[in-house]
């Protein structure tokens, strides 16, 4: 009987749990036994690790071979346990004991050849080793870049399982971290290439400063989707904590680009109108995978023809809207991803679409219809609704826009006055503040509350609509340089909600 053991890392969401992988071989008929929950893909990996191992040169055992990967309770998932699971076989077969492999964590999918292929979600296993105290881990070659973002761990590149056993012997070194340089930030698109729609601007700007969800209604043609792309362009950099949060959500989705693996500014996710529920909050079999709302983490989800999009998917970023993050229950368990993002939602008046609405041939129950598609409880989360209209042909003679930098320069004072102001309760944007803080607290004079009261009065503004206008009151502020908002700040902030109804 001989026994190897070997450690991986599994993740379930962005956390990861250690798993103990051991090779067990004893008298027997030959057959290899995998226990410990594995997935279809790890059921399969031992013929992936006995034709690599065969063709590195190695010998497979020919009796019975056991498997074992702990805890035993935790289900296990994917092609990342093949590196760990040859070397287990390796020391178990050859009665040795590499010191190395009990001090490191091995990450790796295994070709028949022996190369080691690339695997999903390694920036979250690196973190977990580093929060667990492991001096090393070895991951495969194209993914060493994005193995590198962590610090105070060491961190190898294997191109082969044959060299990764010559450096368990102490015969030959891996590759060592990357050094990644950030790279300058590039504006493709600039807020100047929009012509006219000053209103419109003017909203994006306020989102941008206060964190505020936006609607943009209008015909088309008039700009909706360039002012929604140029929203990323306003928002300040991620910090290095933001950077590593952003950049571990798209590893687990396998989307890092393998030159420049950090994301360094807030994303832009555009999903089409016809995406499911599991393509906007997260799913799949086994484990859920990020959606859209987790990967527009920390940046803007633009939903381009809202009204086009089902009831089902439109309801179900109510939880993420709310919360900040999403729990996606599975058969193999809950995963748990943030989802902090700003939305922009955009839609046309009607279904026709027609550029003009002279020409349209919809009828007002359709108009209506078609307007309403999103709920009451979820219009109540948007704090910026604008209506955009056709500009005649005089926009184009006029002088552009502010372009994208100046523009920027204002919503970062503005951010900073707001994340000075709400620093001692823990909140960085106005969009995050509480009612009661702002009632309480932060309560205005009454001549300053004046239109609101008149408002609520008039059945045309909810109490909880009280408070989101207080909120855009107070970006407005910020923009303007004043230490609190004044009566034009509430009047501009409860126009942003005239959008019929009650608000």
């Amino acid at each position: 009987m001989a026994l190897g053991r070997a450690f991986s890392v599994a993740v379930r969401g962005l956390e990861g749990e250690i798993v103990e992988i051991e090779a067990h071989i004893s008298n027997g008929l030959p057959g290899v036994h995998l226990v410990g929950l594995p997935d279809t893909a790890l059921q399969e990996s031992r013929d992936r690790v006995r034709a690599a191992i065969t063709n590195c040169g190695n010998d497979w055992p020919q009796t019975r071979l056991t498997l074992a990967l702990s805890p035993a309770t935790l289900p296990k998932m994917g092609s990342v346990y093949d590196l760990a699971l040859a070397t287990a076989v390796l020391s178990a077969h050859g009665k040795k004991e590499w010191e190395r492999l009990e001090k490191t964590l091995l990450l790796g999918e295994l070709a028949l050849d022996g190369r080691v292929r690339p695997v999903k979600g390694v920036l979250p296993a690196v973190l977990t080793a580093k929060r667990q105290g492991w001096p090393a881990v070895v991951v495969p070659v194209d993914n060493l870049r994005e193995a590198s973002l962590i610090d105070g761990i060491e961190v190898l590149g294997a191109r082969t399982l044959r060299q990764l056993v010559a450096w368990l012997a102490r015969k030959v070194e891996l590759q060592e971290r990357i050094e990644t340089q950030a790279l300058p930030c590039e504006q493709p698109t600039d807020l100047s290439d929009v012509v006219g729609q000053t209103h419109a601007r003017y909203a994006v700007e306020v989102a941008a400063a206060g964190a505020h969800h936006l609607t943009l209604t209008g015909p088309p043609g008039v700009g909706k989707t360039m002012l929604a792309q140029r929203l990323p362009g306003l928002l300040p950099e991620l910090t290095p904590e933001e950077s590593l949060e952003v950049t571990a959500i798209h590893s687990v989705a396998g989307l890092l680009s393998a030159d420049t693996p950090l994301i360094t500014r807030p994303p832009f996710v555009a999903p089409h109108h016809t995406s499911s529920v599991a393509a906007l909050v997260g799913g799949g079999t086994g484990l859920a995978r990020p959606g859209a709302v987790s990967r527009a983490h920390r940046g803007v989800l633009f939903l381009d023809e809202y009204a086009e999009i089902g009831n089902k998917a439109l309801e179900a970023l109510r939880t993420p809207l709310e919360d900040g993050e999403i729990r996606l229950a599975r058969r193999d368990g809950v995963a748990r991803y943030p989802a902090r993002f700003q939305l922009v939602l955009a839609a046309n008046p009607c279904p026709c679409a027609a550029p003009d609405p002279k020409d349209c041939l919809c009828t007002s129950g359709a108009r209506r219809r078609y307007q309403s598609k999103l709920s009451g409880p979820l219009l109540d989360r948007v704090d910026l609704r604008v209506e955009m209209h056709r500009e005649n042909a005089r926009a184009f003679e006029t002088e552009a826009g502010e372009p994208t930098a100046a523009v920027r320069d204002r919503v970062h004072a503005a951010r900073a006055a707001a994340a000075e102001r709400w620093r001692p309760y823990g909140i960085r944007t106005n969009a995050e503040v509480s009612g009661v803080l702002l009632r309480r607290e932060f309560r205005l004079g009454q001549d300053v509350r004046a239109p609101l009261r008149t408002a609520v009065d008039r059945g045309v503004l909810s109490l909880r609509g009280c408070d989101r206008t207080l909120r855009v009151a107070w970006t407005l502020a910020d923009l303007g340089g004043r230490t609190s908002p004044n009566t034009d700040d509430v009047a501009t902030a409860l126009s942003f909600r005239a959008a019929g109804g009650v608000q």
